[in-house]
């Protein structure tokens, strides 16, 4: 980056108008209030500079940024080395600029099972969906859940304690006399009917009853997962990558409806729920590789609200390298990493012109996006850096180099929004002032509706801030042909665009950072 354009604006300040001028106004020593100009800073984010960065950051150097893999390590060296170049610190102190991220790569466990004296066999009768250690439970009484539903209208848990359990569930939802679902009273099916959505409702409700495993019954899905746990055990090939959580996990087991009658005879006829009186051993061996991967974190410290926090953030992986390609990833997400190395430049020129935000700004690079959201998981649920009760907002920046050939109305000088609404009114409103006042770009809510069927605001890292309360911004482009392939390469960024929209991101962190009030959270979900 250019280090003479930075001493070049230090002293600039000019008059400026619409809603950031009023709230980043300072007072001089004659009390007379100085505004500050964003676009002075805001020009300090080229198109030239953020494709020298991608075109280095999405080489084939880096070997597709793979999670834990050596060109994951290589780009988060290259983004301390620019935070350092920058000036700006690390909020970990020294020179520590990475958050360590302990993720595990998870492999088929092994499972023994004794039913009162009867051998239950691996892949036949039960599979291992989810353990994070061996294991050997033994057990005199389990609890019989019958559906294993807790609902408003409908609870399988009332007068049942299941802490530090087994627990038994069975698939499906009873219905009324009129064919209708007990829990909604109409037909069509809901999260807990059938299928593995209704496996992961009822798995997170024994979780939250404090339940030390769950036994669950599905004829239907347990002969489509068996086979490929057998084969993918056999092949010892990782399944997944998955993040160690600091909260206690719950061992999840899919068994058949053989197992499931050893257990409990009748369970085909009764839900009622109820203690079950069985001798039960499981021995469990956990295969799976403990691997450390990173989060980049750099941070502005605010000059009158330290610890209000605003965040932005982008994700620094990618896919690595399958059959032999290397897959780039220079718009997912090469775009939106560089856009925050250019956006973090920008507060870096205010602050040295001793216009620094008055809210501290956190610029955080988060690992493991592809895999599921890992890092900022993380940061959120595992290890938040700042407490997220003073967290302002989230901005985060996912695919915003491209166009979507999809989208056939409309100019080139676009950018989809998602979530804007959905928890702050002053959020979006902010959004929309800024966009008017400074980049005129259009602003596409296409994506944003609830029932969006592509379901892109439960798809990036913003989302792990959002169910938290924190409103939040995800700033995307949309799809296109190199989606997840090799072919998505510097050479097909469109620099003029990328440009515009970090020029978006930085005036409404500007804006969110300098305003004298907080952002109000006036749709707060509560569940």
């Amino acid at each position: 980056m250019k280090k003479s354009l930075l001493l070049g604006v230090a002293f600039a300040i000019v008059t400026s108008c619409g809603t950031s001028s009023k709230s980043s106004a300072k007072t001089t020593q004659n009390n007379i209030p100085e505004q500050i100009d964003p676009s002075v800073y805001a020009s300090t984010i080229t198109s030239a500079e953020l494709k020298t960065m991608l075109y280095k950051y999405a080489s084939d150097e880096f070997e597709g940024r793979d999670t834990g893999a050596k060109g994951q390590k290589m780009a988060i060296e290259y983004l301390k080395q620019k935070y350092i170049d920058m000036d700006i610190p690390t909020p970990l102190g020294g020179n520590d600029y990475f958050q360590e991220v302990p993720l595990e790569k998870q492999k088929i466990a092994e499972i023994k099972m004794n039913v009162n004296g009867k051998t239950f066999e691996n892949f036949k009768d039960i599979i291992v969906l989810s353990n994070s250690k061996s294991i050997t439970i033994s057990a005199s009484k389990i609890i019989y859940v019958g559906y294993g539903i807790d609902d408003e209208n409908y609870s399988d848990y009332k007068n049942i304690d299941v802490t530090g359990k087994i627990v038994l569930a069975k698939s499906g939802e009873p219905k009324d006399n009129n064919g209708n679902y007990i829990t909604t009273g109409e037909s069509t099916d809901t999260k807990w009917s059938n299928g593995y959505k209704s496996l992961s409702n009822k798995t997170d409700v024994a979780k939250k009853r404090g339940a030390q495993a769950i036994l669950f019954i599905d004829d239907d899905l347990f002969s489509k997962y068996a086979p490929f746990y057998q084969r993918q055990s056999a092949g010892n090939i990782a399944r997944r990558l998955s993040l160690k959580s600091n909260e206690k996990d719950i061992l999840i087991l899919m068994i058949n409806e053989t197992l499931g009658k050893a257990l409990h005879t009748s369970i085909s006829e009764e839900s009622t729920p109820k203690e079950i009186e069985t001798n039960v051993t499981l021995e469990i061996e956990n295969k799976s590789d403990a691997i450390t991967s990173e989060n980049v974190v750099a941070f502005i410290k605010g000059s009158e609200k330290p610890d209000e926090i605003v965040v932005l953030s982008a994700h620094l992986d990618h896919e690595g390298i399958k059959n032999g390609e290397i897959y780039n990833g220079a718009d997912d997400d090469g775009s939106g990493t560089v856009a925050i190395l250019e956006i973090a430049q920008a507060f870096k020129a205010a602050e040295k012109a001793g216009h620094g935000p008055k809210r501290s700004i956190l610029f955080l690079h988060v690992t493991g996006e592809e895999k599921g959201l890992l890092g900022s998981r993380h940061y959120t649920d595992n290890d938040p850096i700042f407490p997220l009760v003073n967290t302002v907002a989230n901005l985060n920046i996912d695919m915003i180099g491209r166009t979507d050939p999809e989208r056939t109305i409309g100019t080139r000088n676009y950018i989809y929004l998602i979530g804007s609404d959905r928890l702050s009114t002053d959020l979006h409103n902010i959004s929309e002032e800024v966009n008017n006042t400074y980049t005129n770009l259009e602003l596409d809510y296409k994506f944003n509706a609830e029932n969006d069927p592509n379901r892109f605001y439960f798809r990036s890292d913003h989302y792990n801030f959002a169910k938290n309360n924190i409103p939040v911004i995800f700033y995307f482009n949309g799809t296109h042909d190199d989606y997840h392939k090799p072919s998505d390469t510097p050479d097909k960024i469109e620099y003029d665009l990328l440009e515009n929209r970090a020029k978006l991101v930085f005036y409404t962190a500007w804006e969110v950072a300098n305003r004298d009030q907080r952002l109000v959270v006036d749709k707060a979900v509560t569940e």
